[in-house]
């Protein structure tokens, strides 16, 4: 008994590419889709920044101070926005979030001068920490830090 092997190997191929067309054309549909989470995305630019300097009235990468850092992060982010320049104005936008409910990108404002009013902002990362702008440079700061934690205003949700 002899077996043509060219032939064996052509029946071969063709079954696995039928085989193949087969699963393709009738195998499970995935419709697989991906959404952002900008507040997480908004984190994660924040992040990159992390060891910038502090910069009175800076809002690059050369130098930042505060609500400069939060108005290039949010532009520079996936979200594109543009959110005022000062950290009191900041504040007046956006939905006031309980402590409790912070996600990430969230804005913190705090009372760095005048007790009461706001003066300071930074993005909340996540863990009960912030990123922002400190006279350091840019780090990211436990909100549980005594400084922090008596001077704590608030936050608003500005991403909807």
């Amino acid at each position: 008994m002899v077996i043509n092997l060219s032939g064996v190997r052509w029946v071969s191929a063709a079954f696995a590419i039928l085989s193949l067309v087969m699963a393709f054309m009738f195998g499970p549909v995935s419709n697989a889709s991906a959404t952002i989470n900008y507040g997480e995305e908004v984190a994660a630019v924040a992040t990159k920044y992390v060891g910038s300097p502090y910069k009175y009235g800076g809002t690059t990468p050369k130098g930042f101070d505060a609500s400069g850092f939060t108005q290039y992060v949010y532009k520079n982010a996936a979200t594109k926005m543009s959110i005022p320049r000062m950290s009191a104005n900041q504040y007046k936008t956006g939905k006031p979030v309980n402590k409790s409910e912070l996600k990430a990108g969230d804005l913190v404002f705090y009372a760095t001068g005048t007790k009461g009013k706001v003066s300071f902002v930074g993005i909340y990362n996540r863990n009960d920490t912030f990123i922002g702008t400190t006279s350091k440079g840019v780090k990211v700061v436990k909100m549980s830090d005594k400084y922090w934690k008596d001077r704590y205003v608030g936050a608003k949700r500005i991403i909807k």
